[in-house]
């Protein structure tokens, strides 16, 4: 890392602040909940600013300004502007323009959070040495028209540490004088903050090293249920990367998705619109094109081989050829726009699936 940096050029102010501020975080709120606890107001209150917080940068900073997934009106907009300043992770205007750069230039040197420079360097480590000139903020002229995005961006700093801190800090002073002020600040504060903070820096980290790739294996981004549940539903990193305008990242009924719930409430009472969707029928065939290349691929390693059972290639050439006639034949209904029902969708999916599961158990023994 030393041969990349130059160190006179790091943000200093705000690596020392990322510094301290998790500090506190991991040792004096957990002092100051082992000797306090914590009442039932500021147990809701830290609950409240994480659900906000958290939101406002899925849904907010991602979804609705980073990818234009769907419209919404300007109390939805202001509400996550401001909670978003709050998660202490810059400005939208400069959040969105690095999250762009990153699906623009993925697994790149351009990549700012590139995690072929390492997992911390993905994590955490392209913040802390963040060098200046930070780059321009050339890809978010469509923000930039956006008067509340662009009064957030003079006024971000003010409203991190006023409704971010100070906010929960005086509440807690007037319910419960010092000791509830050092719950604002420690617990719905810093230690907030910092629970924020690392789940969306575990999108950039482990889900691009964690997980699996049933869309697309173009890039390092992984599908990661696990994942999903500590960063409100972005986990689904895989199918995000292969459709990033999609306001859905969990994508299936079943996929835990709060940010994606959060949005489709949001227009049934009248606050978002537009919503944009890739049809099932691409999503399918992303599936099937994926599945195709993996069954490909171990083919291809078995031909290579001369100690191999022939009936295992056998069985994989089967298996290969089937997903290519389903391919093909799925794509060529797309293409001449027949109308496919779901269900029809379902059973493709479901032929793919146990393909893929066949192709899991093919097991390349020696002779």
């Amino acid at each position: 890392m030393n041969d990349r940096i130059a160190f006179d050029r790091v943000d200093w102010v705000n690596s020392i602040f990322l510094f301290f501020i998790s500090a506190i975080a991991v040792i004096g709120a957990p002092i100051y909940l082992w000797n306090f606890g914590l009442d039932w107001l500021m147990g809701s209150l830290f609950v409240f600013y994480v659900l906000a917080t958290g939101l406002s940068i899925t849904l907010g900073y991602h979804r609705l300004f980073s990818h234009l997934s769907f419209k919404a009106k300007w109390p939805v907009r202001l509400a996550t502007l401001v909670f978003g300043a709050c998660a202490f992770e810059n400005s939208a205007l400069s959040w969105v323009s690095d999250h762009r750069r990153h699906h623009k230039h993925t697994d790149d040197d351009d990549d700012p959070y590139d995690i072929s420079k390492g997992f911390w360097w993905a994590h955490m480590g392209w913040i802390l040495f963040k060098v200046n000139p930070v780059p321009p903020l050339d890809n978010v002229a469509d923000l930039r028209k956006d008067k509340l995005v662009m009064w957030q961006y003079r006024w971000d700093k003010l409203l991190a540490v006023g409704v971010g801190l100070l906010l929960p800090t005086a509440i807690g002073f007037i319910s419960n004088g010092w000791v509830g002020a050092l719950a604002g600040l420690l617990v719905v504060g810093a230690l907030r903050v910092f629970l924020v903070q690392q789940s969306t820096f575990f999108i950039n980290s482990l889900c691009h090293t964690v997980g699996d790739q049933p869309y697309s294996t173009k890039c390092s981004a992984r599908d990661s249920t696990v994942m999903a549940f500590f960063t409100f539903g972005e986990g689904y990193h895989n199918f995000h990367h292969e459709f990033q305008h999609d306001y859905r990242n969990g994508v299936k009924t079943w996929c835990f998705d709060p940010t994606k719930w959060s949005i489709w409430l949001l227009q049934k009472v009248g606050l978002a619109s537009s919503l944009r969707r890739v049809p099932p029928s691409r999503v399918l065939l992303a599936e099937m094109a994926e599945a195709r290349r993996k069954a490909d691929v171990k083919l291809a390693g078995l031909e290579s081989g001369e100690t191999v059972c022939e009936r295992a290639r056998e069985s994989i050439k089967e298996i290969l050829e089937q997903l290519s006639e389903n391919y093909h034949e799925f794509d060529q209904a797309i293409s001449e726009k027949v109308e496919v029902s779901k269900k029809v969708i379902a059973e493709w999916r479901r032929e793919t699936r146990e393909l893929v599961a066949r192709l899991g158990n093919v097991r390349p023994e020696p002779v």
